[in-house]
């Protein structure tokens, strides 16, 4: 069995952060996304990455692309807390439950104390 993550990959050459965003997440879950606002921005020195998650609205019944095993919607309660693939999946889903029913907020990045997650 596999862990879980949100739609994640690299950007393509000349690609801006939304149409990667919304490229990935059709590859992986055949989903059709209306992006909202920006989420989060993460930094992950160890690996040299920067992740960008978005709030977004999804337009279709997601199911698995060529990338996934499988995909699914859960509710909060049944999120798989234990199988997520990656810190970032598990701040990105409390950031967004932090925004729920807001319009406009700021961006979120690394959650204090998360030295040891991110080097």
């Amino acid at each position: 069995m596999g862990f879980w993550t949100l739609p994640t990959g690299f950007l393509e050459l000349g690609e801006s952060v939304e149409e990667g965003a919304k490229r990935e997440s059709h590859e992986e879950a055949r989903a059709e996304l209306e992006l909202e606002t920006l989420l989060g921005v993460y930094s992950i020195p160890r690996i040299g990455q920067v992740q960008i998650f978005f709030r977004a609205r999804l337009m279709n019944d997601p199911s698995p692309g060529p990338e996934s095993l499988e995909v699914g919607l859960f509710a909060w309660n049944e999120i798989p807390w234990k199988e997520l693939a990656f810190p970032t999946v598990k701040w990105a889903l409390d950031h967004h439950r932090k925004t729920e029913g807001k319009a406009a907020f700021a961006p979120f990045g690394n959650p204090s104390g998360t030295d040891q997650m991110t080097r």
